[in-house]
């Protein structure tokens, strides 16, 4: 046989096992899988990018979700919402709840709530639960169709039903707050149960809050605690400051200021005000922590900028007798009004005597007897005593 044509024999033999043992559609998109299971993203994302260019749904899906988190490609919206978009328009439902997710955040296309609530329809109709429970927020907001409670509900109930954790806590607030359905805090404390034994902190916070008070289950302290405790150390600042207060009083576990001031501060440095203001009282009067007025004035500083009347009240009296505060009764009854503005009877009573006595204000009896008037008709002893002392009868007025 001619030199040549043996040549072209072997060559036609090489191509024809090429194509022979090409991947097909299928095997790259489980070779993917298996890559993605070993960590290896960018082989992953190879793999399934060749599935998805011949239309695998699945590999299309997962594609997506590499570019939207950046795993194995570079991070990309707009080719992740392509991506979920080609799926999605197959019928895949996660890509469809996805590609509702990529409208309602308007990640990678123009933001519309029209087109989320489209796409989350299409895979909830399919029997979807996430894409259940992100239609039901959208009627329990009015995001892209009409506001319906009742719309809402009967979504969160078939993803809860399917164990969203979600939609059992999103089912929950419904029960408690009778929004969409009888108010029922039996039927609250179920669904937040639900949600709370898949880990979701705010469903555990939400328990607990149940078990302090009594709704929908027996009161008990202690099961209180132990949900605020779980919701707590996923850093859940509500259930951190209420944890912090049980251990303060002693209530479900045992009492201790320094795990109060533990749980007091990690609330408070994420911000919560009412933590921040117990932190301040703990180092007033140096419970769990060394005694410091200028940690306490600052604890209280930072709650009473944030509207924290009882924080606003301990500031100004800071600044009134110069504890961790320059002396300063101008600096007292700024913070004395803006806690007596509120309601706060304490506060009402001092801003009188601030004025009968010019301090920190221009002398004014008048306005005097009108703080400690209102502290008074709430039944502050105090205010009632200073008006009883400069006014006489003046209940009678």
């Amino acid at each position: 046989m001619h030199k040549s044509i043996r040549v072209l024999i072997t060559l036609l033999f090489v191509l024809l096992g090429t194509t022979l043992h090409s991947q097909s559609a299928e095997e790259l998109l489980k070779q993917g899988n298996s890559y993605w299971e070993q960590e290896n993203y960018t082989q992953a994302a190879l793999s399934w990018h060749k599935a998805a260019k011949q239309g695998v749904a699945e590999a299309q899906y997962k594609l997506g979700r590499c570019y939207r988190n950046g795993r194995g490609v570079t991070q990309s919206y707009t080719e992740a919402a392509k991506w979920f978009r080609k799926a999605a328009e197959q019928g895949y439902t996660k890509a469809q709840c996805n590609l509702g997710a990529c409208y309602a955040k308007g990640d990678g296309v123009a933001q519309s709530y029209n087109e989320a609530v489209k796409w989350y329809r299409k895979a909830a109709e399919q029997g979807d639960a996430k894409a259940q429970c992100n239609l039901g927020v959208c009627y329990a907001k009015g995001d892209g169709v009409f506001q319906s409670y009742n719309e809402a509900a009967k979504w969160y109930r078939m993803a809860a039903e399917q164990g969203d954790a979600y939609a059992q806590l999103n089912l929950g607030l419904f029960y408690d707050n009778g929004q969409g359905v009888t108010q029922s805090y039996t039927e609250a404390a179920k669904w937040y149960r639900k949600a709370a034994e898949q880990g979701l902190a705010q469903a555990q916070y939400s328990l607990g809050v149940c078990y302090d008070n009594s709704e929908g289950v027996r009161q008990s302290y202690a099961e209180a605690a132990k949900w605020f405790r779980m919701a707590a150390e996923q850093g859940h600042a509500q259930a951190q400051y209420n944890l912090g207060v049980y251990y303060y009083e002693g209530e479900g576990v045992a009492q201790s200021y320094i795990e109060a001031v533990k749980w007091f501060r990690k609330a408070a440095e994420q911000g919560y005000a009412q933590a921040q203001y117990n932190l301040g009282v703990c180092y007033y009067k140096g419970e769990g922590v060394s005694q410091s007025y200028n940690e306490a004035a600052k604890w209280y500083h930072k709650a009473a900028e944030q509207g924290d009347a009882y924080a606003q009240f301990n500031l100004g009296e800071c600044y009134f007798k110069g504890e961790g505060r320059p002396k300063s009764a101008t600096e007292a009854v700024k913070w004395f009004r803006k806690a007596a503005v509120q309601g706060y009877t304490i506060a009402q009573t001092k801003l009188g005597l601030c004025y009968y006595l010019g301090a920190g204000v221009e002398e004014s009896q008048t306005e005097a007897v009108k703080w400690a008037k209102r502290a008074a008709k709430q039944g502050d002893i105090g205010a009632i005593r200073f008006l009883n002392s400069i006014l006489p009868g003046w209940e009678n007025e």
